[in-house]
């Protein structure tokens, strides 16, 4: 175990209204929904964040600074969470037909997130791992606020000055306010509102480009998990590492964030593209508008690994006789399969280059 002070994001994921939820229900109807939907937010976790441990209806997670690459990745780690609660939610709504109080209260249960970045040390008890310190104590105080009070928010993703200064990210649209607690004294926060976030996600979906529609189809199994795969093929600068552009800059970003109706300025020799982000579910797919065509990428998890998908569409009104060689000639021409091999070994090399490292201090 690392005995030195570490230097990292504290999370805290926690089910709003679960305290009055099990008032007067069935517990063990609860017992079991509870379960389920903390599961989702575990498994969620696990590719990105070190699990500390349940607490009761709230999962509480960390991880050092130095390994979150991409600023963005745990602002997308908190929207994907959430609306897949939000999915699994419904979707246990929709499934039961048991009319106890547990079952019928079911949409009442929401989500949040607290994070704050600090200090913090392992502490090892029975074979039990704990985490110690102000900033520790602070994330759990955060839970109490008055976020709710203020915006009548349910669902929302909290983040202290020194989380959201750490995450380098400028959002828009945040609520402002000063938390004060014993001891550790005023914390100025800033929240995101959930509910809010994904409806406009929901909204802005444009385009999927399905395996019928598509004119070419890449596939690739890649031994890296979905997320990893996320990264290299969003992050401006491993994008460069396998793509064939010299330079990407980014144009537009909507609320200062990556996703739909991002746009990327993208230079090749003297060959410019701009890219627009039609479609945006991160881990999962995205879909890219080029000025001649239209692509979705597609992560697929396996047991070992993750699938790519790649499916291509020309914008031109041709028929598909025409648009599908058409389509292939493109893909030689600027070596598109090359591009992805390229990046699968790449990402398998880092992932070598990582496994070597923890066997060396293990």
């Amino acid at each position: 175990m690392n005995n030195d002070t570490q230097h990292g994001y504290l999370v805290l994921a926690d089910i709003s209204g679960y305290t009055s939820y099990l008032a007067g229900v069935e517990l063990t109807h609860a017992r079991d929904i509870l379960t389920e939907l903390l599961n989702l937010i575990v498994e969620h976790f696990k590719p990105f964040l070190a699990i500390v441990k349940l607490e009761g209806d709230a999962v509480f997670a960390h991880v050092p600074k130095t390994k979150i690459v991409r600023d963005e990745t745990l602002l997308e780690l908190f929207e994907s969470t959430y609306f897949a609660f939000r999915d699994r939610v419904e979707g246990i709504r929709r499934r039961t037909t048991c009319q106890c109080n547990a079952c019928k209260a079911i949409p009442t249960l929401d989500l949040k997130f607290i994070l704050h970045f600090g200090e913090y040390l392992l502490q090892n008890v029975s074979g039990i791992t704990e985490l110690v310190g102000s900033d520790v104590n602070l994330t759990h105080r955060l839970l109490k606020n008055h976020v709710s009070e203020a915006t009548g928010w349910k669902a929302y993703a909290l983040f202290t000055e020194a989380g959201l200064k750490q995450l380098n990210v400028k959002m828009e649209n945040l609520h402002e306010q000063v938390e004060s607690y014993e001891h550790l004294g005023e914390v100025k926060t800033y929240s995101l509102n959930l509910h809010r976030r994904y409806k406009e996600l929901i909204e802005s979906r444009q385009r999927f480009i399905s395996p019928e529609e598509a004119d070419a189809t890449i596939t690739r199994t890649i031994s890296a998990a979905p997320f990893v795969v996320w990264e290299w093929m969003n992050d401006i600068q491993k994008r460069l590492r396998w793509e064939i552009y010299d330079d990407i800059r980014p144009l537009l970003r909507p609320d200062g964030r990556m996703g739909a109706g991002a746009r990327n300025h993208c230079a090749h020799g003297k060959n410019l593209v701009v890219e627009t982000i039609l479609d945006w579910k991160p881990f999962e797919y995205y879909t890219v508008e080029y000025p001649m065509a239209i692509q979705s990428h597609n992560l697929e998890p396996l047991q070992d690994g993750t699938r790519l998908n790649v499916y291509f569409k020309l914008k031109m009104p041709l028929p598909r006789w025409l648009t599908r060689p058409l389509a292939r000639f493109m893909f030689t021409q600027f070596k598109v399969e090359e591009q992805f091999e390229t990046m699968a070994r790449k990402i398998a090399e880092e992932v070598t280059g990582m496994d070597q490292k923890i066997n060396m201090h293990s």
